[in-house]
């Protein structure tokens, strides 16, 4: 990707480093819409290495990211007015939390990183100023050993940098605490949305055409006056799953995602229900709710990788529970369509 945020050069013991801009501009912010609704997402990065923010000296701290573009603009945009160095790691354009996670921000990746722009060369102390949400990933005393730099873990957010600075490289209780907010849910939203297309409209298709079964086989009448009505139900499905699960996720009941998406798909169908929207008779009303349940409890468990709700071993836990129900539920419910649509 172009490296617009490139703002000269400087030159420490032969070196030639990069300088990056504080500063956000429109490319910055058209390319974060476009990752957050999963364009270029595989692409979105920056090059390993090391980078200049302002006009740092051999003892201006060292501070160690994701070459994910978003966590690098979030890292450099928090420096502003700041003299530093970024020391960009090579994770395959993952963030910090879960490249630590996958190993990719992890020791091995930061000595050699070290190793690589003879980091020793640019700097006299030996302070590495590492994400919180790293730690996971990276073995400090191994660090140490092999390279005499000594890691400091920072606050889980960018925004609180420059006061964890001015707090004596002291993060406090806030800082420490890792939040999923409204906002932090929300943005997760486009993405999974974009994410899930295919199953929504592999979904939409095998609905649509057992929308147009009758006793008699298949009709065209019932293709245009059921199939409408049948994608529709679909799509409020997937909004369930996609969008209202993580918007009311703290007040939906249960601990599991997969749970929390069964209520939202509930919830979905009530309202079909009141508006006498969900089916003619109990049989079509009953395969409606568990198709619906069963999509939206499915498409919520996306989130759990995105979330500090659940851990791996919580998320390999839920789905090993959940998924027997979930394609029982709408296994059950298609078969029911189908039946009903043939008495």
């Amino acid at each position: 990707m172009k490296n617009s945020f490139l703002d000269g050069n400087i030159t420490v013991s032969d070196a030639v480093i990069p300088i990056v801009s504080t500063s956000i501009d429109f490319e910055d912010f058209l390319g974060a819409v476009m990752v957050r609704w999963g364009i270029n997402r595989n692409h979105y990065r920056v090059s390993p290495g090391l980078y200049a923010i302002g006009k740092p000296s051999r003892e201006s701290d060292v501070f160690v990211t994701a070459n994910y573009k978003l966590s690098f603009d979030a890292v450099r945009k928090n420096l502003s007015g700041e003299n530093g160095w970024i020391l960009v790691l090579d994770t395959k354009g993952v963030n910090v939390w879960c490249a630590a996670g996958k190993g990719t921000f992890g020791t091995k990746e930061l000595v050699n990183r070290i190793r690589m722009v003879e980091l020793e060369k640019v700097v006299n102390h030996r302070r590495l100023i590492l994400p919180q949400l790293g730690a996971t990933g990276v073995a400090a005393h191994k660090v140490r050993e092999e390279t005499g730099f000594n890691v400091h873990y920072g606050p889980v957010r960018a925004s609180d940098i420059k006061e964890f600075i001015s707090n004596g490289y002291k993060a406090d209780k806030e800082m420490r605490k890792v939040t999923f907010g409204f906002k932090d849910r929300i943005k997760l939203v486009p993405n999974d949305f974009m994410y899930g297309k295919f199953y929504l409209l592999g979904a939409m298709a095998a609905l649509f055409i057992i929308s147009g079964l009758n006793s008699n086989g298949f009709s065209f009448r019932e293709f245009s006056s059921e199939g409408g009505p049948a994608i529709l139900k679909i799509f409020l499905a997937y909004i369930a799953g996609i969008v209202i699960t993580p918007m009311f996720l703290p007040y939906l009941p249960g601990r599991h995602f997969s749970l929390k998406g069964f209520f939202a798909g509930t919830l979905i169908f009530l309202i079909l229900l009141m508006l006498k929207s969900s089916g003619r008779d109990l049989i079509e009303i009953l395969s409606w709710f568990l198709v619906i349940t069963a999509i939206s409890s499915f498409l919520a468990m996306n989130f759990t990788g995105s979330s500090t709700f659940t851990s791996l071993s919580g998320v390999k836990k839920e789905m090993k529970i959940s998924l027997p129900f979930q394609i029982g539920f709408a296994s059950i419910g298609i078969i029911l369509q189908v039946v009903g649509k043939l008495i």
